[in-house]
């Protein structure tokens, strides 16, 4: 008898997840079908709002042509440089503030008040200093995940099981020791949550780089489709970076299932 029930179980999680996706896809056919049927209905202009034909038609001319590879290679390796940059650096001075409580207190409140101020007041400044090219870009984009990266360190490292650690210092383990077997691996989850936003803040960073001031990448495809009023071609590349956007948050979860593989999640459950 529990032969067939241990079978069943991951049949029917499996199933279930199936239709999940095909819900999911279901209802972006749905959507789509709605919107070409509503713009073609009301005759809206295609200088206000594009018809999915017509979108899916400059998709195919501009990845026959090759304008968009170029430029998309440009704004993801932005983001990737960028995003490991900014994380790294986050992840890293979390640990030293964490360990060392009164240069945290010392440090905390200048790298606030460089968080506060908004990014795209600060651009300009870095593009003058760091000129057009992509290191002004990847520049803005570790600022901007950096943040988020850093607090949720602190915030993981700050909580944990105060008897993991009486039990480490009745076996005499190291500071070094603690903290890799027990303060560590109690704050990865909430990295990995600050590590989710921000590979999404990365793509912003690239973008509003570009717009200030760039000679490749996306957001200048952007702001010459909207000089042309090329509708089309600004939703084509608003389809990109949604699936920039949702490859680089898979990615890391895809990271997070490895690393913190003993992290036990709610859909998994299910």
């Amino acid at each position: 008898m529990t032969g067939p029930a241990s079978v069943s179980v991951p049949a029917a999680a499996l199933s279930g997840r199936n239709g999940e996706r095909l819900a999911i896809v279901g209802i972006l056919l749905g959507l789509i079908i709605a919107w070409e049927v509503v713009v073609r209905g009301f005759d809206i202009s295609p200088l206000i709002f594009a018809k999915p034909s017509d979108i899916a038609v400059a998709m195919v001319r501009g990845l026959r042509s090759g304008l968009y590879w170029e430029h998309l290679g440009i704004t993801v390796l932005q983001m990737v440089i960028g995003f490991m940059i900014g994380a790294s650096l986050g992840f890293a001075l979390g640990v030293v503030i964490s360990e060392f409580g009164r240069l945290g207190r010392l440090m905390f409140p200048y790298l606030v008040a460089i968080q506060s101020l908004p990014k795209v007041a600060v651009a300009p400044l870095i593009i003058l200093w760091f000129g057009f090219g992509i290191e002004s870009k990847i520049v803005v984009v570790a600022l901007i995940t950096f943040f988020p990266v850093l607090i949720n360190t602190l915030s993981g490292l700050s909580i944990v099981d105060a008897a993991r650690i009486d039990l480490m210092r009745i076996m005499l383990a190291s500071r070094w020791q603690t903290f890799a077997y027990v303060r560590l691996p109690s704050a990865a989850p909430t990295i990995f949550a600050g590590l989710n936003v921000a590979v999404v803040l990365a793509l912003t960073g690239a973008i509003v780089a570009e717009f200030v001031g760039a000679q490749r990448g996306l957001g200048v495809l952007v702001l010459q489709a909207q000089a042309n009023l090329d509708t089309a071609a600004m939703f084509v590349i608003l389809i990109f970076l949604a699936m920039i956007g949702l490859s680089a948050n898979l990615g890391v979860r895809w990271l997070e299932r490895r690393v913190i593989y003993w992290a036990q999640r709610r859909e998994s459950e299910q």
